[in-house]
């Protein structure tokens, strides 16, 4: 048996589902129970407005021109700029550069940092990355040689803190970690990781992509060089995200991509770059698409994250609570303070066929190896079922996904 959800002072959850429109339809007859935020979250009718808006009275290129509407789209990009500063503690909105998403920032940093490496430097990864946090990696050791290696992770899935100080040598040049495994739930250590780090002369990389959304974070106070984050996680539009870099970072790196916005002057004989963080922002950035993960950080900085943190929490453990009954689930990740992500396998059962019965009584859940292909042969598994918690779900999805996960059980085994 599941125990009641208390209620959490300061979060009107009913309130926060009536600002999304989508939570109104119904999925094969059933009324839609979203538990897939961590794949991609829902968007408030604020972010939505906030992006028709840009398109129906203020659109126009940004930076270059000198009419009304480009300075207003100028103003609010660069507004967005400053939001997401003090949402992540940066010390300047000029240390923000707007990209594509989480990917492309790490890959922004993995081209830029990585022209100043040479063959025999390391990097550490962590056995539960996702894979847009190895990928680009794994380009510097096919293309200069560098040396990849594995922190582990523990049966629970902590970051084994041992086995990665071990790991670190005068040759280890970066380490790129989760702040929060987009799996497991697991937080990982990021202030003992940066000390460790940076005692060997190593930068840290952080991908923020579920961090972010789950939890305060405070760059600074982290100490890391670099925090990654991508908008369609944190409730705002796809196609955007941004890269933190600390101190003078991105005065020392190398452009990653070349065009205009990026440059100060173009001769025939050499390029003079544009200040930071322009220096990164190569062509027409997505404009409605910034100033709409504007909207959405005053969105979600306008709620209790506090509250919101252990909403997300009692949701969390309400479902984990539930599987308990089931024989044969297995979940994997059971840290003590991890996010509000819950991974499990059901004996018999392909997470694919499980995911895709839950869907006919309007669950929605993800299954797969999750971009995580080494944490899945960590744990010899081929994938999981994912339920993911956000703001906007309550204890009535919870119970809906159990119940779907019995009928699609019986179906099955």
């Amino acid at each position: 048996m599941t125990a009641e959800l208390k209620p959490v002072a300061g979060l009107d959850v009913m309130a926060v589902r009536r600002q999304f429109p989508i939570l109104t339809r119904e999925v094969n007859g059933k009324p839609l129970v979203y538990l897939d935020s961590a794949a991609s979250a829902q968007k408030p009718e604020a972010v939505i407005e906030g992006v028709a808006n840009v398109w129906r009275h203020s659109y126009a290129n940004v930076h270059r021109g000198l009419h009304t509407l480009a300075n207003e789209a100028t103003e609010a990009f660069e507004a967005s700029r400053g939001k997401l500063a003090r949402f992540l503690g940066a010390a300047s909105p000029d240390q923000i550069v707007f990209t594509r998403g989480a990917t492309e920032a790490i890959n922004l940093v993995a081209d830029s940092f990585g022209a100043t490496l040479k063959e025999g430097d390391e990097i550490i990864v962590s056995q539960m990355e996702h894979h847009s946090n190895i990928v680009p990696w794994h380009f510097l050791r096919e293309r200069k040689g560098v040396v990849l290696k594995w922190a582990p992770v523990t049966d629970d899935g902590a970051l084994d803190m041992a086995a990665f100080e071990s790991l670190l040598t005068e040759r280890t040049k970066m380490v790129a970690i989760t702040h929060m495994s987009n799996v497991m739930g697991t937080v990982s250590p990021i202030e003992a990781i940066v000390e460790k780090a940076h005692a060997v002369g190593a930068a840290v990389l952080v991908d923020g992509s579920q961090g972010a959304v789950h939890m305060p974070v405070d760059v600074q106070a982290l100490g890391c060089d670099f925090y990654v984050v991508t908008g369609h996680k944190l409730y705002g539009p796809n196609g955007v995200g941004a890269l933190y870099a600390s101190g003078d970072w991105l005065d020392r790196l190398r452009p990653y991509q070349g065009g205009g916005e990026m440059i100060a002057e173009v001769r025939e004989d050499g390029v003079v770059y544009a200040d930071v963080p322009h220096k990164f922002e190569a062509g027409t950035p997505v404009i409605a698409e910034v100033i709409g993960l504007g909207a959405a950080l005053d969105w979600l900085t306008s709620l209790d994250r506090i509250a919101l943190m252990e909403h997300e929490r009692q949701l969390m453990d309400r479902f984990e609570a539930g599987l308990a009954d089931f024989e044969g689930v297995t979940l994997l990740g059971r840290t003590q303070d991890k996010g509000a992500i819950t991974s499990f396998s059901l004996e018999g059962a392909h997470p694919h066929d499980l995911a895709q019965l839950m869907d006919k009584y309007g669950v929605a859940v993800r299954a797969g190896h999750h971009c995580a292909h080494p944490l899945m042969q960590r744990f010899g598994v081929v994938g999981t079922v994912r339920a993911s918690f956000a703001a906007y779900n309550n204890e009535a999805d919870v119970d809906a996904a159990l119940e779907a996960l019995r009928k699609a059980k019986s179906f099955l085994i």
